[in-house]
C-alpha cells in the first residue's frame, strides 16, 4: 500500500510504502514478546540498525517487564555520523501483544523533551502483533496466563518506509523489491533466532 503525504506533519513528507505479512511460529507468544522487546537481541532481527542500541530513558505502563514506552540511542557505525533515537512501545497481555517503534532525529527527539510540541515530529511507525495460535482456555492450567507461556504465535510484522520525499514521485518496482527484501529478511532473521534446529 502507498500514500503520498504532502500536508500532514507528524509523518515524513513524500511517498510512503506500507507492507505487511503474518507468519505461525511454534514458540509461546511470551518468549516472542521478549525477544523482540529486548534490546540486546535487536541485531539478530532488525536489518536496518546499523550500530548499538542503549536505552535512554523509559516510562512502565503496567506490571509486566516490557510494557512500556522506551527511547534508545542508536549509535551509527563508525563511517556514519548521524545519530538517531528510536521510540517504541511495548505491551503484553494474555490475549495479545505489541511492539511498535519508529526512528526519530535525534535533534527532533531532542526538541520535544525540551518542550516543543511533538504533533509536529515525523514519525514512520512499525512494528508487530502477537497473538496466541489457539483459544484461551478457561481449565485449570488453561487460563489466559498459561496460553501466554504455551502454544505457539502468530507473529504479524508491518513496516512503512519513506520511499521518495518528493510529493510527485511514482512507486519503482525496484523500491518495491527492497521493501519485500527487508520484510522477509526480518521474517527468516527471527525464524533463526527462535526456532530450534533440530
Amino acid at each position: 500500500m502507498t500514500r503520498t503525504n504532502v500536508d500532514d506533519p507528524s509523518m515524513p513528507f513524500g511517498l510512503l510504502l506500507s507492507i505487511a505479512t503474518s507468519f505461525w511460529l511454534p514458540i509461546p507468544p511470551r518468549r516472542v514478546f521478549g525477544f523482540l522487546c529486548d534490546n540486546n537481541t535487536r541485531k539478530e532481527w532488525d536489518m536496518l540498525l546499523n550500530g548499538d542500541v542503549t536505552e535512554m530513558t523509559h516510562i512502565a505502563s503496567g506490571k509486566e517487564q516490557f510494557n512500556r514506552v522506551t527511547l534508545y540511542h542508536v549509535k551509527g557505525s563508525e563511517s556514519s555520523s548521524s545519530q538517531m533515537i528510536m521510540l517504541q512501545e511495548s505491551r503484553s497481555d494474555p490475549t495479545a501483544s505489541y511492539i511498535v517503534y519508529a526512528p526519530i532525529h535525534e535533534g527532533c527527539a531532542n526538541a520535544v523533551l525540551g518542550g516543543d510540541d511533538p504533533s509536529h515530529v515525523p514519525l514512520l511507525p512499525s512494528g508487530f502483533a502477537i497473538l496466541p495460535d489457539g483459544p484461551i482456555g478457561r481449565g485449570l492450567g488453561t487460563g489466559m496466563a498459561h496460553q501466554a507461556d504455551t502454544g505457539g504465535s502468530l507473529l504479524t510484522i508491518a513496516l512503512q518506509v519513506l520511499v521518495d520525499s518528493t510529493p510527485n514521485a511514482s512507486l519503482s518496482m525496484g523500491s518495491v523489491s527492497e521493501a519485500h527484501k527487508v520484510l522477509w529478511s526480518t521474517v527468516d532473521k527471527i525464524k533463526q533466532a527462535l526456532i530450534p534446529r533440530s
